[in-house]
């Protein structure tokens, strides 16, 4: 032990001038510490408390004769002691034990004072005969139980146990050894260990180590050596191991027997256990000195050690240590700090020494990161790079990195660099920075093998110890794309994992399993993002991803549901037009595909609107075919041989190809036309008011590109009749508008009749012959008297290239149908002036003349007429009895005559509605008919007739006048 090293740890308090009071009369016999007092026991069987620093606090006298033993409880401010008292007969020992509480005092005189003694026991009794008392030791149990332990010369232990306040105690013997030489079986020394809830008592002799477990009944023992020590050698450590100093050595137990053994050569006087520090008093035999040490047992080293006089006592209180000596002198020891004791080792270098002090007495983190920092400068300024890295390593979390690194970024110590960033980071404390220097060390050291353990490790998903994108970047950067690709598919990062295969390593296959391998939600994020590569490369199987996506096939598969129940939950392909940018074929064939498919998408229009755009253009670019070509050219210009007949035969087999191309152009624009035709009626279905695209766009669609088909049926299912004229017109086709007008001028069908006379008059203006058509034209105005001869004429008259014969037939027939009408006309007024006279002839007749009822039968009953009859003007008789009460009208003609009553009334109503006469001219084909039909009925006569006498209705004059 001689090459453990020296420091002075501790320091003397009060400038070494410490000793006991004089208060303090007699031989100290025993001392005890706790509870902020320090308690002695002399030969007078005075007992005296002290405070700190030994100043006297109060004394009283607690025995008659010397105080052997006593101890001051922890728990409860109790004193036990033990000593002599007067003896009351031969029969009765004088050593008692007694029980003082220090809280309750009881006034003896005017000057002093002594705490009430709760309980006196005689220690000795029949059962347990008296020997002399070697050691003592009191355990406090569960208040207010005590366990009091009286080691004795003869080997034996005598046990109180119970609550000795109010005598309820136990007494029981353990037995040692028994020798004839007291000497090897007195008990010098006593310990309790408490583990959990056992107890165990350790029993030291001159010869033997024993321990007693009181888990039993009776407590059994254990012998654990066959050596022993005397007293005052015998300490309890921390950890409740029995710890025994004997010349050779000290030794440790625990409770399997022997443990550790320091070999500290001397006798042992005294022996105690201080903050995890070993003390030892011991007697130099060569000069008569006694040298206290105080041993740092985990960090190999003396804390302090000093020459002392004769020592009687030594125990703790304070956070010091105190030597009572046999003069009475003392001595009060105490730990420096812990920056003192580092400033100290940093002075002599002794940095290990450091690190071992500031764990070994668990100092904070930061204060043990502080000397690891100092001694690894130290190390590096001697230029040990890889120990001094070692100990920045575990400075880690608590220095600052950027102060390790600077140190190490000379490319001579990378290899120092990476082992302190890789630390960083197995610990999670690594920031961008930190991950992007580490990984270009790697690279820097072409060190795959450890790219791949950093990149590779296997902590399981989403615990990666660095920052992802940093590490994709860095490693994308040094071209180690497998690298940069598994961190983004272990780290879920999609779109790095996409960008280096598409952007990088141009794996196009590949790439398109990966997404659709993702969820449906995070594949549509990718295909949106890299849709435009994957087109242009990989435009079938691309096309194919995204129908899977958006439609039903997939989801319903996946969850096990029919067919249209999550259309509206899936993504649009309006959402993925973006990626066709340049490639209009894979467009339209993508959705060609979807509407095949999905008939009710809620973004029908809108994939419409993009369909029609395709289909209509002019201007779509075939890059495929163009690239096929010039592939073709290529070929051939490899294959010109010189020659002029050759060249030739060359260019003309390259007009061909040009033809051939123009053709196939000319003929797929024919095909796209016919599907957007085919489109624009089927996307508009005949119940529907409005179509499943714009129709504004349509119309410019049409419009632009000049598909004429298109806008013709546009402007007919919108009833646009002058617009689809207007496009045959601009066109000049003849037979175009004659059909058109054969088709939408018919009134019947809910056509517009005035588009005949728009045709006209275009042939009027026309300024070319068209005989053949103005001749049709003129059939079908004929065959529905659409415009009088007049206008026709007139409007006709205004083409120089047409003669007369056009019109001749078509005159000649109006007039003959004129002449016919007038006929008609002429005969019908004779006839109405013949019935008028006739009329008024009657009238006359009536009114002047006598009539004479010749009837002989009741017209309603046909019976012979008898009185009382009545007769009426229009020559019916009838038995009053078959009139009833009606005897004013004639009930043969009352419902004739009141058929032309209710025809005048609604004649009369009617011309007070004028709303319904301009509507009936508005759509008859002849409104003068019209309005010579109110005047002939008298509706909008200028004058009225006078009032007609409706009193006489019943009479024979008026019914006969009808």
């Amino acid at each position: 032990m001689y090459q453990w090293r020296k420091f002075e740890f501790f320091e003397e308090k009060y400038a070494g001038k410490c000793s006991i009071p004089n208060d303090v009369t007699g031989k100290i016999e025993c001392c005890s510490s706790g509870r902020g007092k320090i308690v002695v026991g002399c030969d007078d069987g005075t007992v005296s408390l002290l405070d700190r620093g030994l100043k006297f606090n109060y004394g009283f006298q607690a025995h008659s004769s010397p105080v052997l033993f006593l101890q001051q409880l922890k728990q409860r401010n109790f004193l036990v002691t033990v000593g002599e008292d007067e003896q009351i007969s031969p029969e009765i020992s004088a050593v008692c034990l007694k029980v003082f509480d220090l809280d309750k005092m009881q006034p003896e005189s005017s000057s002093t004072s002594s705490p009430d003694c709760i309980q006196i026991l005689r220690i000795f009794t029949n059962q347990f005969p008296q020997a002399k008392i070697m050691s003592f030791l009191v355990l406090e149990d569960a208040p207010p139980i005590l366990l009091i332990a009286i080691g004795l010369d003869n080997g034996c232990i005598y046990c109180i146990k119970g609550d000795i306040a109010r005598e309820r105690i136990k007494r029981f013997k353990l037995q040692v050894e028994n020798h004839s030489n007291k000497s090897h079986s007195s008990i010098t020394g006593l310990g309790f260990r408490v583990d959990g809830q056992g107890l165990q008592l350790f029993a030291v002799t001159p010869t033997s180590v024993s321990l007693f477990s009181f888990q039993t009944e009776p407590p059994s023992r254990q012998t654990l050596d066959q050596i022993g020590c005397n007293a005052n050698c015998v300490a309890m450590s921390d950890r409740s191991e029995m710890i025994i100093g004997r010349p050779e050595a000290v030794y440790f137990y625990e409770v399997d027997g022997r443990g550790p053994c320091w070999a500290f050569e001397g006798e042992k006087r005294f022996l105690g256990w201080f903050r995890g520090y070993l003390l030892c008093v011991i007697a130099d035999q060569r000069n008569g000195n006694n040298t206290f040490n105080i041993y740092d047992l985990r960090n190999r080293l003396i804390a302090h050690s000093f020459v002392v006089k004769e020592v009687s006592h030594m125990l703790c209180e304070w956070g010091n240590i105190i030597l009572i000596m046999t003069d009475k002198s003392a001595l009060c020891i105490g730990e420096k700090d812990m920056e003192s004791k580092l400033d100290m080792l940093f002075k002599k270098n002794h940095y290990t020494v450091a690190i071992n002090i500031v764990q070994s007495q668990q100092a904070d983190a930061g204060a043990t990161a502080e000397v690891l920092r100092k001694y690894g400068d130290h190390l590096y300024g001697k230029q040990d790079y890889d120990e001094a890295m070692a100990q920045y390593i575990h400075t880690i979390g608590h220095l600052e990195p950027s102060y390790v690194i600077q140190k190490f970024l000379d490319a001579q110590r990378i290899y120092n660099l990476t082992n302190y960033l890789e630390k960083l980071h197995e610990k999670g404390l690594a920031s961008k920075d930190h991950t992007t220097l580490l990984l270009n060390c790697y690279t820097k050291l072409k060190d795959v093998e450890k790219l791949n353990v950093f990149i590779k490790s296997e902590d399981g998903v989403g615990e990666l110890k660095f920052d992802v994108e940093t590490a994709i970047r860095v490693c994308r950067a040094a071209n180690y794309h497998e690298h940069a690709m598994y961190v983004a598919k272990k780290a879920g990062r999609h779109e790095w994992y996409l960008k280096i295969l598409l952007e990088d390593l141009g794996r196009y296959e590949e790439a398109l399993q990966y997404i659709s391998n993702l969820e449906p939600s995070q594949a549509g994020v990718t295909v949106k993002e890299y849709g435009k590569i994957l087109i242009e490369h990989k435009p079938v199987e691309t096309i194919e991803i995204l129908m899977r996506l958006c439609t039903e096939e997939g989801e319903a598969n996946r969850r096990g549901t029919s067919t249209g129940t999550y259309i509206s939950m899936l993504p649009s392909p309006v959402d993925f037009l973006n990626a066709f940018i340049h490639h209009p074929h894979s467009v339209m064939d993508f959705l060609e595909k979807y509407t095949d498919k999905v008939k009710d998408s809620p973004a029908q229009v809108e994939i419409h609107n993009t369909l029609l755009e395709l289909y209509l253009s002019n201007d779509l670019n075939f890059s495929s075919m163009s690239q096929a070509n010039s592939d073709g050219d290529r070929d051939l210009r490899a294959e010109r041989p010189l020659g002029e007949a050759v060249m030739e035969r060359a260019e003309s087999n390259g007009k061909l190809i040009s033809d051939h191309k123009d053709l196939n152009k000319e003929k797929y624009c024919q095909e796209r036309l016919q599907k957007g035709l085919r489109l624009l009626k089927s996307a508009w279905p005949a119940e529907v008011e409005q179509p499943l695209y714009d129709i504004d766009l349509a119309i410019i669609l049409c419009e632009i590109n000049d598909f004429k088909e298109g806008l013709l049926y546009l402007y007919e299912k919108m009833k646009l009749y002058k617009e689809v004229f207007t496009c045959y017109m601009q066109a000049h086709d003849h037979e175009g508008l004659i059909a058109c007008c054969k088709k939408l001028g018919d009134s019947g069908k809910g056509g517009d009749p005035s588009l005949w006379a728009d045709l006209l008059k275009y042939f009027g203006e026309l300024g070319e012959e068209c005989s053949k058509e103005v001749k049709e034209v003129l059939t079908c105005i004929e065959r529905d008297n659409i415009l009088p001869p007049i206008i026709v004429l007139q409007i006709l008259s205004r083409n120089p290239y047409l003669t007369l014969s056009v019109i001749k037939d078509y005159i000649t027939r109006k007039l003959e149908q004129e002449s016919k009408l007038i006929e008609e006309d002429r005969q019908a007024i004779e006839t109405y002036q013949e019935e008028t006279l006739a009329m008024r002839k009657e009238i006359q007749d009536l009114r002047t003349d006598a009539r004479i009822f010749q009837l002989s039968k009741c017209t309603a009953c046909t019976f012979t007429l008898d009185l009382p009859a009545v007769h009426f003007m229009c020559m019916h008789s009838f038995h009053q009895r078959c009139l009833g009460d009606n005897e004013k009208e004639c009930p043969e003609c009352a419902p004739e005559y009141g058929a032309v009553l209710e025809m005048k009334r609604s004649l009369e109503q009617n011309s007070k509605d004028q709303d319904r006469f301009f509507q009936q001219v508005k759509s008859s084909k002849d409104g003068f008919s019209v309005i010579a039909e109110y005047f002939g009925k008298g509706v909008i006569s200028k004058t009225s007739d006078g009032p007609t006498s409706t009193s006489g209705s019943g009479n024979t004059s008026s019914t006969s006048a009808f």
